[in-house]
Formats: C-alpha cells, structure tokens, sequence
C-alpha cells in the first residue's frame, strides 16, 4: 500500500510538473503582432500616435480607377491628404492616377502587388510580393514606399519577416468601414467616424458609395479639430 501511495504520488508531482513547465512556456510565447523573426522585431500598427490629434483616410487601391481620380479630387478640395495603399498589378497600368496622388501631396503604400493572401505565402514569395510592388512604384512616380498593409490584413510570421527585411512597417487599421461589402453610406459614415480618437487608421476602398460619403466623413473629422493626414504622419 506504501508502495502504491508512493507512486501515485510521484505520477502526480510528474503531471504538476508537466502542467507548469507548460503554462511556463506559453507564457512567453511572442505576440504574433510583434514576433521575432531572425533577430529582428516587426511591429504591426492598428493604431497612430494617441499623444497627436490626428486621423489618417487609408484607400486599398487596386480597382476603380476613375473612383480614385475622383477621391483624390475630393481630398484637394478638403485641402486634406491620404495613404493609398496601391496594388502594384493596378500601378502599373495606371502611371498617371498614381503620379496624380504623389503631386497632390498624398502619401503611396504598398498593397503587394496581386491581392494574394500573405499569410499563406512563404517568406520568399511574401518578399516577392511586397518587393514588385515597391519597384514598379518606384519606377512610376519615384516613390521609396517604407508602409506595407497586407491584403485583407492577412499575414503570417513570415509577412513581417519578409517586411521588415525590406524596410517597411506593417499597417493594420482601427476603424473598417467594410465598404467593399456594404453599400450603404450612412453605415459606412458610422463606422468610419463613431467615437473618433486620436491616433485613427480609417479604412476605405475606391468604391462610388465610399466617394459619395467621402466629404462627409472628412467634414466630421475637421469638425471636431482633426488632422487629417497620411498613415507615416500619424504613426511618429
């Protein structure tokens, strides 16, 4: 019977022991938004400087191209700028849209070049990716783009590795207005202004109900004292 108590004691000092040394290190698991990769930490970014008062209007741009020149048009007329988040396929067929915005004063981030899902890409094929883009960009309109915002906001390990090899900073958003899906206006005006606060990443696509809201949305900011300003404005 000693013997029995014995071992079951010990089983149970074995399963504790497995248990903390477990716990232990899921505890120091890294956050995937800041994993170290090589030796190098890559922060994601979902949201600005909270210290400033300032908001950003971030377009994923890979369609619609009249839409776009007619977002540009509204942001002149606003006297405000934006981040356009361009796919690199779409830059390519559109010099003169993409030279448009850097002459406005608005700022181009890269999108990745063909909308792939980049969590399910390899490094080399996210490198790749985000590579192509940055050169065609720059061959187009002379832009070193350093903000990447992954498709769908999907990535990996491997995203940021790949990112941070090549000098960028990954951009998330704090506010969706999903305005690739719903096309209603005042629901995309809600999302896009509903308790604004410092530091607000807010994202759109080049959609005709996004444009038509559009002054709306960049009236409401500047009615409460807002800047509204490119992504690497905010993010400092």
């Amino acid at each position: 019977m000693k013997k029995l108590n014995k071992r079951i004691t010990y089983i149970t000092n074995a399963v504790l022991a497995i248990l903390f040394a477990a716990v232990f290190i899921v505890s120091f698991v890294p956050d995937p938004a800041v994993m170290v990769t090589g030796g190098t930490k890559t922060d994601v970014i979902y949201r600005g400087n909270t210290q400033n008062k300032n908001v950003s209007l971030m377009f994923n741009v890979y369609e619609n191209t009249q839409t776009v020149n007619k977002i540009i048009d509204v942001l002149q007329e606003k006297k405000v700028t934006a981040t356009f988040f361009v796919g690199g396929c779409w830059a390519d067929d559109n010099a003169e849209t993409l030279n448009r915005m850097v002459a406005n004063g608005n700022e181009i981030g890269n999108h990745g070049y063909f909308h792939k899902d980049h969590a399910k890409l390899s490094f080399e094929n996210n490198k790749k990716e985000i590579e192509l883009c940055g050169t065609i960009v720059k061959a187009l309109c002379g832009e070193n783009m350093n903000l990447f915002a992954p498709p769908s906001g999907s990535f990996s390990e491997d995203t940021l590795a790949a990112a941070s090899d090549l000098g960028y900073k990954v951009i998330m958003w704090s506010k969706d207005t999903i305005d690739w899906r719903d096309k209603d206006q005042s629901t995309i005006f809600k999302r896009a202004t509903k308790d604004l606060s410092n530091g607000d990443l807010i994202l759109m696509h080049p959609k005709d109900h996004t444009l038509a809201v559009l002054p709306k949305i960049i009236d409401y900011c500047l009615s409460l004292g807002y800047n509204v300003v490119p992504v690497s404005q905010n993010v400092v």
